[in-house]
Parts: C-alpha cells; sequence; structure tokens
C-alpha cells in the first residue's frame, strides 16, 4: 500500500467515527437552523435589511446566509476536533499510534483530513439544500462561478478552524484547556475582531462605522484579511461586483493560501516533535 493510500485509510476511518459520533447527530440540528434555515430567511422576497437594502440576486442571497456557516457550521468544526489529540494522549492511544512504522507527518496530514471532511460532508450538503431554496425561492440559479467560490471557501474555512483546533489539542493534554482555547479563538474571530478593527481605527483617528468613508472600508477591509472569517468574506465578494472594500483579488486568494498552509505546517511540525 502506497503512503498515498494509508494517508486516505486512516483519514477515512476517522472521518466516519467523527462523523456518526454523538456529537454530529447533536450538532445536525444546529447546521440546519443556521444554513438552510438563513438561506430561507435571506431569500424571502419581502425581506428588508438595515438600510432598506434587499437581496437582488441568488449570490447576495447565499452571501448573506453564509452567516449561518460563520456561526454555526465553524463552532462544529471545533467541538468535533478538539479533542482529536488531547484524548488520545491522555489515554496512551496517541503513544501507539506514533509508534507505528507510518510516519509522523503522514499521521498528521490523516488527521486533519479526517477532522475536516466529517465536517464538510454535512455541510456541503446542507449548502446544496440551500442552494436549491434559492432556487425555489427566488426562481433563479446562482451562477457555477458562484457556487464554486461558495463551496471552495466555506471548505476553506472550516478547515481553517479545523487547524486551530488541532493546534490546540496537541499542545494540551486535557480535553478542557483544548476546548477552550478552540472556543476562544472562535469567540475572538466571531465577534471580537470587530472591537479589534474598532480600536485600530480609533488609533488611526479613522471615523468608526461610516460606510461612506474610504479609509473606514479600506481599513476595516485590510484588517479582515488577518481573520479567517474576513477572508471568507473577502472570498465570497469577489462574486459581488457591488462591493469593494479595496482588496485586490489576489491579495485575498493569497491570505486563503496562508491561512491554510501556516497552520498546517505547525500541525506537522508539532506532531512531528510531540511526546506522547
Amino acid at each position: 500500500m502506497s503512503d498515498f493510500s494509508r494517508i486516505m485509510v486512516f483519514a477515512k476511518r476517522l472521518m466516519r467515527e467523527r462523523l456518526f459520533s454523538t456529537r454530529m447527530y447533536i450538532m445536525l440540528p444546529i447546521l440546519l437552523l443556521f444554513i438552510p434555515g438563513m438561506a430561507w430567511g435571506f431569500s424571502d422576497p419581502n425581506i428588508v435589511l438595515p438600510g432598506g437594502h434587499q437581496p437582488e440576486s441568488p449570490m447576495e442571497v447565499l452571501f448573506y446566509a453564509s452567516l449561518g456557516v460563520v456561526f454555526g457550521a465553524t463552532m462544529c468544526a471545533v467541538l468535533l476536533s478538539y479533542d482529536s489529540v488531547s484524548r488520545e494522549r491522555a489515554s496512551g492511544v496517541l503513544e501507539l499510534r506514533l509508534s507505528q512504522p507510518m510516519p509522523r507527518a503522514h499521521q498528521a496530514l490523516a488527521m486533519i483530513l479526517g477532522s475536516w471532511r466529517a465536517i464538510l460532508v454535512p455541510t456541503w450538503i446542507l449548502l446544496v439544500l440551500s442552494v436549491l431554496i434559492v432556487r425555489y425561492r427566488m426562481g433563479d440559479w446562482p451562477s457555477l462561478g458562484d457556487c464554486l467560490v461558495y463551496f471552495i471557501s466555506t471548505a476553506l474555512i472550516l478547515l481553517w478552524y479545523v487547524l486551530f483546533t488541532l493546534l490546540a489539542s496537541s499542545y494540551t493534554r486535557d480535553q478542557g484547556t483544548a476546548i477552550s482555547f478552540g472556543v476562544g479563538l472562535w469567540f475572538l474571530f466571531t465577534f471580537l475582531w470587530a472591537l479589534v478593527t474598532t480600536m485600530v481605527a480609533y488609533a488611526s483617528g479613522v471615523s468608526i462605522g461610516q460606510e461612506n468613508d474610504a479609509a473606514w472600508v479600506v481599513l476595516e477591509g485590510g484588517l479582515d484579511l488577518l481573520s479567517p472569517n474576513g477572508v471568507y468574506h473577502h472570498l465570497l465578494e469577489t462574486r459581488l461586483s457591488q462591493i469593494d472594500r479595496g482588496i485586490a483579488v489576489w491579495q485575498t486568494w493569497a491570505m486563503a493560501l496562508a491561512w491554510t498552509l501556516v497552520p498546517s505546517w505547525l500541525f506537522i511540525r508539532r506532531m512531528e516533535k510531540i511526546l506522547p
């Protein structure tokens, strides 16, 4: 069996363990509420958003409905993977696994793929349901390009949160600390990042929250590149011509690549050096 086959077999086993776990069954109603539920709400022809705005295209509806991914799916990614390393380390399973002839780097890759696919599969199924809801409610399909960006961007943000949580789990010996770090990081990027942006704007002398102020728009767009949630929104905004926050498409995809490669490399390096 080749190294690639070993990695995929190990990842598939880990995915099944998490995909059919009690934890996933508990989280499925949350995913249903946040992802298709928001698609149904934002695709209402009579909905009026703050400022009197109404979504005019299927992609615009999917953009607003992506809040369900940010609030629901990312938290589920954290809850699914927070004990991937710490639990096995505490039980002694990690010591046995690392003693196997399979290289540690390959085991780390399998853990990333297994945990990521466990949350990606149900999320993508619900995204398909969301697209069908938008088609039913608005009478129009999002374009193929819109769907590709929507699905790929969602896969990336889930991967980022899985990587953050796996890193936290690899540095702690107890599950409580691992989940605290994962949830804390999720809370920072989901709720507190706006406070960080406000503080930087205040220190820079930029008017806060003025959507018509070019300096505020550019500052907010630039700082969003330092947040996985912000990069996710930037990726989706590449399909919305009416939104321009001064960030080039190549900058958005470059930061998405950085958010993917750097945590992956850190986790692999950590697993190569970890002491069970």
